[in-house]
C-alpha cells in the first residue's frame, strides 16, 4: 500500500488565557488508505478536517495520535535523510499558485528548481527536462523565459503540476487545487490531470469540497464530516440506500447536473 493512514487524530487549543483550554479535536481517529497509482477524491464540507489530514499526510503538521505510512515507513518518525528522499515521491500542489511560485524567479527556474535539488543534471540536460514538462502540461519552451504575473490563473495551475510532476513523484495531493479557478479552466486543468495519470501513474490524493470537481478525477471517495471519514465510496459502484447524510449534503450542493452525483441521488430515492 503507498499511503495508510493509521488512527488519526488532531486537536488545536483555541481560546482562553494563552489558549489553555482543552484542545479542540479537528481529526478524530482517522484511517485511510491509498494504493500505488490510485487516484482518490478526499471530499467535505468546510471544518470537516479534510484539509489539516492532508497537511498531516505532507508531514506539514504532526499528529497527536496515530500515524501516517508513506511507502510502508512512518512518514514522522523518519530520519532527516531518509524524509528528503520520501519528500522526492510525496509532492503537492496548492490553490494559491501566486504564494507557491516566487515572483521573482523565471518560471523555468521555479520548474527546474526540484530537479537542481535531487539531480544532478548538466545545464543542457535540464533545459531540455523544463522545457519537456512545459510541453506536457500544455505550455511553450519560451514561456520558462516569463515571470508569474504574466501568466493567467489556469497557467499558474499549470506551472505548479510541471512543477510537482518534476520529479515523477508516486504521490502528489492536490490541496483545492482548482478551487479558485472558473468552470472552464477548471475543467482544462481536470482533464490535464486525468491525461497525466493515464501517462506516468502517478497516484492522486485530490482534495476539495466540490464533488462535481472531485468525480471529474477519482473514481473512489473518502467522505470526511466532523474530523471522521464518514462513508468511502466506490464511483463505479454507488452505494445502495440509506445513502451517508455527508454525501447526500455533499450531493445537494452540486450547483449542476452531474452523472454521478444523479446515479446516487437515484440510488437513494428507491
Amino acid at each position: 500500500m503507498l499511503l495508510e493512514v493509521r488512527g488519526v487524530e488532531k486537536g488545536y487549543r483555541r481560546g482562553g488565557l494563552f489558549g489553555r483550554h482543552e484542545p479542540v479535536p479537528v481529526l478524530r481517529g482517522v484511517d485511510l488508505t491509498l494504493a500505488e497509482g490510485e487516484s482518490l477524491g478526499l471530499i467535505g464540507q468546510s471544518g470537516s478536517g479534510k484539509s489539516t489530514l492532508g497537511r498531516i499526510i505532507l508531514g506539514l503538521e504532526h499528529p497527536d495520535a496515530g500515524e501516517v505510512r508513506f511507502q510502508g515507513q512512518s512518514l514522522h518518525d523518519l530520519p532527516a535523510a531518509d524524509r528528503r528522499r520520501a519528500r522526492r515521491d510525496l509532492q503537492v500542489v496548492f490553490q494559491d499558485t501566486h504564494s507557491a511560485l516566487n515572483p521573482r524567479l523565471r518560471i523555468g527556474a521555479s520548474i527546474a528548481e526540484p530537479l537542481q535539488n535531487y539531480e544532478r543534471l548538466s545545464p543542457t540536460a535540464l533545459r531540455d527536462r523544463v522545457r519537456e514538462l512545459l510541453a506536457l502540461v500544455g505550455l511553450a519552451a519560451a514561456d520558462a523565459e516569463k515571470y508569474p504575473h504574466q501568466f493567467s490563473g489556469g497557467q499558474l495551475q499549470r506551472i505548479a503540476i510541471a512543477r510537482a510532476i518534476a520529479l515523477t513523484p508516486r504521490l502528489i495531493v492536490l490541496d483545492e487545487a482548482v478551487s479558485s479557478l472558473d468552470m472552464l479552466v477548471q475543467a482544462r486543468v481536470l482533464d490535464l490531470l486525468a491525461d497525466l495519470h493515464r501517462r506516468l501513474g502517478t497516484a492522486y490524493l485530490f482534495i476539495a469540497h466540490d464533488l462535481r470537481v472531485v468525480t471529474r478525477l477519482a473514481r473512489r471517495l473518502a467522505v470526511m464530516d466532523a474530523g471522521r471519514i464518514a462513508t468511502l465510496v466506490d464511483l463505479d459502484r454507488p452505494p445502495q440506500p440509506p445513502i451517508d447524510p455527508a454525501l447526500q449534503r455533499l450531493i445537494e450542493a452540486v450547483p449542476v447536473p452531474l452523472l454521478c452525483a444523479d446515479s446516487l441521488r437515484r440510488s437513494g430515492s428507491g
